[in-house]
């Protein structure tokens, strides 16, 4: 049925579920799994909302955010092991989440992404987006969404 699942996560509960039912969907299908991360720039102006930092204290930053990353995907791969899955892990270094997890599910071949949707409405959603809305109308393969 599927081949090569992607499973984008952020680390959340809600995300954890998404984690484990394409983990468990991929054991049932024979397929293998990318697990992917999307990790943010650290703000550089007061226009992007944060106090300006020496490039350095940012860089530091940066790199602690994707040894997170890694340590999040690292329990991904672990929990593949498990089912006998394989799984390979990737962080993408993006502010724009919902692009990074179209271009690898297109670049490494992807016919389904599982994500979750944290299902915000009304002003929380038109303030904060909805990433999975954008990744459910720009992908090219089907998304399973989880809540």
């Amino acid at each position: 049925m599927y081949n090569r699942i992607l499973i984008a996560t952020d680390g959340t509960e809600l995300s954890d579920k998404a984690v484990h039912a394409g983990l468990d969907l991929a054991a049932l299908c024979g397929a293998s799994v990318l697990a992917l991360k999307v990790v943010s720039h650290y703000p550089r102006s007061y226009l992007e909302g944060s106090d300006l930092l020496d490039i350095k204290e940012a860089k530091r930053i940066e790199e602690q955010w994707t040894q997170q990353a890694q340590t999040l995907l690292d329990g991904v791969k672990a929990f593949g092991h498990e089912r006998k899955v394989s799984v390979t892990t990737q962080i993408a270094h993006s502010d724009l989440v919902a692009e990074s997890i179209v271009e690898a599910a297109k670049k490494h071949d992807c016919d389904l992404i599982v994500m979750a949707s944290h299902g915000r409405k009304g002003l929380q959603r038109l303030l904060l987006g909805s990433e999975t809305q954008h990744v459910l109308t720009h992908s090219h393969v089907p998304v399973l969404v989880l809540r």
